[in-house]
């Protein structure tokens, strides 16, 4: 559900039939591709999950910006948060497809930026994950502010709709991780919204 090829570049390094036979290793019958912020790769995993006989996840994680994603600020070095979208149709593939897009053209800042305004444009067709450590709800629950982390999970879950928003776990291992399962096991109490495990991968084993 979370992973990185060799199109996350300079970060994933993995070809895409390497992680597919992988998975299948593994027995399973369905992998997403999640590169940073681009999509360069869906066509090459598309066609070759098809040709494996495994069905494929189209996604990216998104960069996104805390403000307007126009907006290019020099007073913080992370001037984004991480967000996992994956397609889950044609009209979510055509909106992703245009997000990477919009990141390029209108919010490159070191980054391929999206920002809230663009999500809110186009959120038909995606399944919404919160995303890594990067991403904005962890980092509100790793700074212990849970008020916040609530109210902005139930922004994407209105906007994604409630079938369509989940947060996402994670345990390789950083302590940060296991730091904040216990408040994510709260969140997902409290709002309702479930939770769903992924990897983070970037290497095949």
């Amino acid at each position: 559900m979370h992973i990185h090829s060799h199109y996350s570049t300079l970060d994933g390094i993995v070809l895409v039939d390497k992680l597919l036979g992988r998975a299948q290793e593994m027995g399973q019958t369905a992998m997403a591709i999640t590169d940073h912020g681009v999509m360069y790769g869906a066509v090459d995993f598309y066609t070759t999950a098809k040709k494996m006989g495994m069905k494929p996840l189209i996604g990216f994680e998104a960069y996104v910006a805390p403000g307007d994603r126009k907006e290019k600020s020099t007073s913080d070095q992370f001037n984004y948060n991480h967000l996992t979208l994956l397609a889950r149709d044609f009209e979510g593939y055509q909106n992703l497809s245009r997000l990477c897009s919009e990141g390029f053209l209108t919010g490159f800042y070191r980054y391929p930026r999206i920002d809230k305004t663009s999500l809110q444009e186009l959120s038909g067709g995606i399944c919404c994950l919160s995303g890594c450590l990067r991403g904005e709800i962890p980092q509100l629950l790793l700074a212990g502010k849970m008020d916040e982390a609530e109210q902005a999970a139930l922004w994407y879950r209105d906007l994604f709709g409630k079938e369509n928003y989940f947060l996402e776990i994670m345990n390789n291992g950083l302590k940060e991780q296991q730091q904040i399962l216990p408040a994510f096991r709260e969140l997902s109490d409290k709002t309702g919204i479930p939770l769903v495990a992924t990897a983070d991968s970037h290497y095949l084993k």
